[in-house]
């Protein structure tokens, strides 16, 4: 979750530090600081405030060198208070910043107590600083080597010397870092993005390495066991991602990423002429051919994605799903099948407990693995035999909308190709199915034209403490969705229920302060969604209603209708999610909330 840059150079890196912090403020923002180190030893800023501030008071320390390393936070073990804040610095001489979670933190803090070393904060990443203090014999790198073999957990960490001013080393274990190669200067982050338009030039460390970077270039060393071995990891050109942290016309970028959905999709689906299997690889056809079950495994949002695919791929393609929260998933008995196809979904493809669980799955012998992600260097697209990659492109709020709907586009595609491949798709079926896919981005642009009726209703939204969804079928999930973005962000308290589930139970909180959002498709259950509606109107609540233009429900008093302009059968959650977006996003408006970094939320979920 926490995000990590550092840089030796020449030159001052400081202001490179703070950018990098910048575009890396959406892992986490409970607190920030940076580290610098040169012949007069290691110097420190920290805060407990954003970015912003932290630029404020380095500023004002006049804060320079050409080595240093900074780190942004979510907050794990200690709270958002300055002593947890990162860098840790141990008696003066080695500093750390850390992303993960080191599980045997306590042993080792016993330990290095024994030996003398002070504590002054209640984070597991102290100990790293004085392990690594401890395992000094006059050389970091081989400091490093020694202290990370004695941790259990995961890991990415970059490590300054005041012996050393000119080295950082860096190191990862389940945490994403990348190093990045300048002119005489090298950087490491755990996110490209952070150091993009100072080098396109880009290593992905993998499991276990352990680097070395100064001016002049970088060593880096692979881990066997408890050793290490010295290997030259590939460099590749990554380009551009500065431009998604420039917010343009826009007020977030929460509202950016909404607006960006007709071009991510259509992104995602570029190039698709044809339904064919190797759309997700080269070997997905025998694959597919042998596939006679899916399980999807998800978190959070992502996991939304799946329960709406898991209704498309016993529709379509008639074959049976799961669909498991991955963090719950690795810790039952469940009853595995060699002939399932497994579905990690993840915007990151970083999530610690979609990994755990992919990697789970695969102990239990279920080895064929279909990543649906939006990072194509992530661990998970690694780790799984085959892949689709969404072209969301980067996303910065911590409210996940265009990941969420290049999800939905993705996997409705897999649902076609499989149905294909079992003979449930004819020509003219994928000819339909393709034609109603192109147009999706221009139905989505007219689904947002619909805002200034969405900014009307948040008005009255932004003042309510709890909301109820409702939706059938595959508008379940959506509607779960929906409620999700509202609580995400506005704080809201909102929960979301199959509207057939109403009159077992939900219906006893109805009453007017009670908003009730309705998602209604003109589809096979709409008459039965009526019927949910009116048991609502009858015990006093309000509707809110985004209904197809032909689904026949009409306005009154207590019945506002949002209409969407146009009917697209089963790709209709892919434009009902979009006004639930918006909503959530101007009733927070409303409330004045932090729309980008909702209190206690980070963007990538990479502990446990």
């Amino acid at each position: 979750m926490c995000g990590i840059v550092a840089a030796a150079s020449y030159r001052n890196i400081v202001p490179i530090l703070l950018e990098g912090l910048r575009r890396l403020e959406y892992r986490g923002y409970d607190s920030c600081g940076i580290a610098t180190v040169d012949a007069s030893g290691l110097h420190r800023a920290r805060s407990v405030a954003r970015v912003a501030q932290l630029v404020e008071q380095v500023q004002a320390e006049k804060l320079a060198a050409n080595t240093g390393i900074a780190h942004t936070r979510w907050a794990t073990h200690g709270a958002p208070e300055v002593c947890n804040a990162h860098p840790h610095f141990s008696r003066d001489f080695i500093g750390v910043v850390h992303n993960g979670i080191i599980e045997n933190f306590e042993s080792i803090r016993r330990r290095l107590l024994e030996k003398g070393f002070e504590f002054t904060s209640q984070t597991d990443s102290e100990v790293l600083a004085h392990l690594i203090n401890d395992c000094y014999e006059g050389n970091l790198l081989e400091a490093v080597k020694r202290a990370v073999v004695q941790l259990e957990g995961s890991y990415g960490i970059a490590v300054i010397c005041k012996a050393k001013p000119d080295h950082v080393v860096v190191a990862r274990q389940c945490m994403p870092l990348v190093v990045g190669v300048g002119t005489n200067e090298m950087f490491a982050a755990s996110d490209a993005m952070a150091v993009a338009g100072i080098t396109d030039r880009i290593v992905y460390l993998e499991e276990g390495d352990v680097c070395e970077i100064t001016p002049q270039g970088r060593r880096m060393f692979a881990r066997a066991g408890d050793q290490f071995v010295e290997v030259d990891r590939p460099e590749k050109i990554v380009q551009a991602y500065s431009g998604a942290v420039d917010l343009g016309p826009y007020r977030h970028y929460m509202q950016k990423e909404i607006f960006e959905q007709p071009r991510a999709i259509g992104d995602t689906l570029e190039g698709v002429a044809r339904i064919v299997p190797t759309l997700f690889g080269t070997d997905a056809a025998p694959v597919f051919e042998q596939t006679k079950r899916i399980l999807f495994l998800a978190c959070g949002t992502s996991y939304y994605a799946g329960l709406t695919a898991k209704y498309w791929m016993e529709a379509i393609a008639g074959i049976p799903c799961d669909v498991e929260i991955a963090s719950e998933y690795r810790y039952r008995v469940s009853v595995p099948d060699p002939d399932t196809l497994v579905v990690p979904i993840s915007q990151s493809g970083e999530t610690a407990d979609t990994l755990a669980a992919l990697r789970h799955a695969h102990d239990l012998g279920m080895l064929n693995s279909l990543a649906i992600c939006n990072v194509a260097t992530s661990a998970m697209v690694h780790e799984t035999k085959l892949h689709y990659i969404t072209r969301a492109g980067i996303e910065i709020g911590v409210a996940s909308t265009k990941a969420f709907t290049t999800q939905l586009a993705a996997l409705y595609l897999l649902t076609l190709t499989l149905a294909k491949v079992k003979g449930r798709l004819s020509d003219v079926a994928e000819e339909d199915a393709l034609r109603r896919l192109r147009h999706i981005p221009a139905a989505l642009q007219a689904v947002l034209a619909l805002e200034p009726q969405v900014i009307a209703w948040a008005e009255r939204f932004a003042t309510k403490q709890h909301a109820l969804f409702l939706g059938r079928g595959m508008h379940y999930p959506i509607a779960l969705e929906g409620a999700l973005k509202l609580k995400e962000i506005s704080y809201i308290h909102a929960e979301a229920y199959p509207a057939g589930e109403l009159k077992h139970g939900p219906l006893a909180l109805v009453d007017r302060e009670m908003p009730v959002v309705t998602v209604a498709p003109n589809d096979t259950l709409l008459e039965k969604l009526k019927s949910n509606m009116q048991e609502v109107r009858a015990r006093g609540g309000e509707l809110y209603v985004f209904a197809d233009g032909d689904s026949g429900i009409e306005p009154d008093d207590r019945t506002h209708v949002i209409r969407l302009p146009d009917n697209y059968g089963s790709l209709a959650p892919i434009l009902h999610v979009i006004p639930l977006q918006l909503l959530a996003y101007h009733s927070a408006l409303e409330r004045g909330t932090d729309v980008d970094k909702p209190r206690n939320l980070a963007k990538s979920v990479t502990v446990e």
